[in-house]
């Protein structure tokens, strides 16, 4: 029995129609899956379930503060040494930026933790905390001992790397230049690049839908 070959022509053409229509409606189906799961993400999840931990640390004023201090509060958290150049200048020109557009949200704080506390004195922040305009009642810029800094760091927030002492920065934390975000749980729920310009205001953003999102019943 022979074949038709036109035939079998037109079968390859069917079927690669159908397999054609078959791939868009599988992404016009993921498409729609997106939609329906609501908006876009915002920041980078921490590498692993992370809850700020309990601390007793030094402001640049001078005086304690302790984890209960920052209760039912979203936070915004970065790291800092005062010796450090480009990046950190820009890590922290972005907050400052975060704190313009917060100035009417009483229940925003933002926090540095410095990686350098030896040379990062109270009166040190103090002077680098002018440079950025931050407001001693919103902007805490803390200090304390190594041990007790590094412990809440790592804890709460970053990584440390394998690397030796200083070849990165103080304290060998990974993504130092990231901004985190806490929620009024104490729950840090992500990070931002603390170098991008658009950080600032998708900061702002997620801490608007977590506001949102405690609100709902």
């Amino acid at each position: 029995m022979s074949i038709d070959p036109s035939s079998t022509k037109e079968a390859s053409r069917g079927e690669r129609v159908i397999i054609g229509v078959m791939i868009a409606c599988a992404f016009i189906g993921l498409g729609g899956g997106w939609w329906a799961a609501g908006v876009k993400p915002l920041g980078l999840p921490p590498d692993r379930p992370r809850q700020l931990a309990d601390f007793a640390l030094t402001d640049r004023s001078g005086r304690a503060v302790t984890r209960a201090d920052l209760t039912n509060q979203f936070l915004v958290v970065n790291f800092v040494f005062t010796s450090c150049s480009v990046s950190c200048q820009q890590v922290n020109h972005h907050m400052a930026e975060i704190q313009r557009l917060t100035a009417a949200q009483l229940d925003v704080r933002l926090v540095s933790l410095t990686v350098d506390p030896r040379t990062d004195t109270p009166s040190v922040l103090a002077e680098y905390g002018r440079k950025f305009g931050a407001d001693t009642n919103r902007w805490l810029l803390l200090t304390g001992g190594k041990p007790a800094l590094y412990a809440v760091i790592e804890s709460s927030f970053l990584p440390r790397s394998d690397a030796p002492e200083w070849s990165v920065m103080p304290g060998n934390f990974v993504h130092a230049e990231r901004i985190a975000v806490v929620d009024r749980a104490g729950t840090v729920r992500a990070f931002f690049d603390g170098m991008s310009s658009r950080t600032p205001r998708e900061i702002v953003e997620l801490i608007h839908r977590l506001r949102t999102e405690r609100a709902k019943p």
